[in-house]
């Protein structure tokens, strides 16, 4: 199977690998960008969550890219199409270095994602579970054209209640045009 590659014109997404191992613990090493993720992790279980998104990607066929800024090269963070057990359906999250944040990265990389569930997976339609305090992560989702749907779920394995935002297919495809 081909490993899928996405392009922006800053960034590249690709599968994880060995090398995201570092980068990854300075994420989850970080209180600010974990406080709506699970929390700060150690690096055993950073290297637990790192293999389990590379199983992810063997078991759906699809996961989170590992997000790489084309001129550094540096790794940015975690953005793309996720469904542990326990969610309610599929998803797209992101989570990015707090260096990188306010610079667009999120919905740059969230909207290559969304063309890639929606023309290359059939998602017919898209969700994104987001903590009712989490402001900035909810305004990546509405930058995307993503609205809160008006219900609650809880994440499994991490006891937290999320509201859920997303929109469908067409909702994307029509909207998709004027965020290029």
């Amino acid at each position: 199977m081909t490993q899928p590659v996405l392009e922006t014109d800053r960034l590249i997404l690709r599968q994880p690998d060995l090398s995201d191992f570092e980068p990854l613990c300075e994420l989850m090493g970080d209180e600010d960008t974990t406080r709506f993720i699970g929390g700060v992790q150690e690096p055993a279980l950073v290297w637990r969550g790192l293999c389990g998104i590379v199983g992810h990607w063997a078991l759906r066929g699809y996961g989170f890219f590992s997000v790489i800024e084309k001129e550094s090269g540096r790794w940015l963070g975690r953005v793309g199409p996720w469904y542990p057990h326990g969610w309610p359906q599929p998803e797209i999250g992101w989570s990015l270095n707090r260096s990188t944040w306010r610079k667009g990265y999120a919905s740059e990389a969230a909207v290559a994602c969304m063309d890639y569930v929606v023309d290359e997976l059939g998602w017919s339609d898209v969700i994104h579970l987001i903590h009712a305090d989490n402001t900035p992560s909810q305004g990546v989702a509405r930058k995307i054209g993503s609205r809160d749907l008006g219900h609650d779920a809880e994440v499994a394995g991490f006891g937290m209640i999320v509201d859920v935002w997303g929109q469908s297919a067409a909702e994307w495809r029509s909207l998709r045009r004027t965020l290029r």
